[in-house]
């Protein structure tokens, strides 16, 4: 088993923009998605959840959304129309031809499942993580809130949540207007289509976090969610070794 990542690899998507991700692991395909702002690197990498997931005979594909990472981040508003990620990430399944994945991702990488699900996909597992109920059905609010962030850089109050988004945006090298853009291509999915995934999905947390509203409330709307709380808030459970070993440990039942 490749114990490290894979060189970075491409491909263009449905309008040309160029997708990068990485793998690690031999086995069963999951492809995993990180949240915005950060990278396949920082969300699935660095803290060594990859890892924790391939040693169980996981090959482990992870793409950097567009504007994010080493993907393309191209400015126009007509790079990001709504369900753009989606749009990469049923690209991506295609490109590697896989038939028989699991999916899942962290905060917009989960809003991002979550579309994909909406859209056609079909995984035979699935991970909500750093994601509640709210944050798939009403996305306007954190739309709102990156908004404010992206335009207001270098005047947020220190030690306010807006601050702590823009430090964590200036270690990732984040392009905020490509970022921008991709505030327009956030689509709500229906409770009607939460309620109908019928995927056993797994709900994990951060047990301080309710960025995204409530993961228990998506466990129990989900027909079969499980919740799992793991240590840590919305930006600090990426970085607790809890969180890969909760995602590994259900992939692997």
């Amino acid at each position: 088993m490749a114990h490290s990542p894979t060189e970075t690899q491409y491909f263009e998507s449905f309008d040309g923009t160029r997708i990068a991700w990485r793998e690690v692991g031999e086995g069963r395909p999951v492809v995993l998605i990180h949240g915005y702002f950060s990278d396949a690197k920082t969300n699935w990498i660095r803290y060594g959840h990859a890892t924790k997931i391939a040693a169980k005979g996981f090959r482990v594909i992870m793409p950097d959304l567009r504007a994010h990472g080493e993907s393309g981040k191209p400015h126009g508003l007509e790079f990001y129309p709504a369900d753009a990620l989606t749009l990469d990430g049923h690209a991506l399944v295609d490109h590697l031809g896989l038939t028989d994945y699991d999916l899942g991702g962290y905060s917009l990488g989960a809003r991002t499942t979550s579309r994909m699900l909406a859209t056609g996909a079909t995984p035979r597992r699935v991970i909500f993580s750093g994601m509640g109920l709210a944050g798939l059905t009403e996305t306007s609010r954190r739309a709102g809130h990156f908004r404010n962030i992206l335009t207001n850089l270098g005047k947020h109050v220190q030690g306010t949540p807006e601050w702590l988004a823009e430090a964590f945006l200036k270690t990732t090298g984040g392009d905020p207007v490509a970022l921008l853009g991709i505030l327009e291509t956030f689509a709500d999915t229906p409770i009607e289509a939460v309620r109908a995934i019928e995927q056993p999905a797994l709900v994990v947390c951060g047990a301080e976090d309710e960025d995204n509203g409530s993961a228990p409330d998506l466990a129990a709307v989900l027909p079969h969610g499980r919740y799992v709380a793991t240590p840590g808030g919305h930006m600090s459970a990426v970085v607790k070794p809890e969180l890969g070993q909760a995602i590994a440990d259900f992939l692997a039942e």
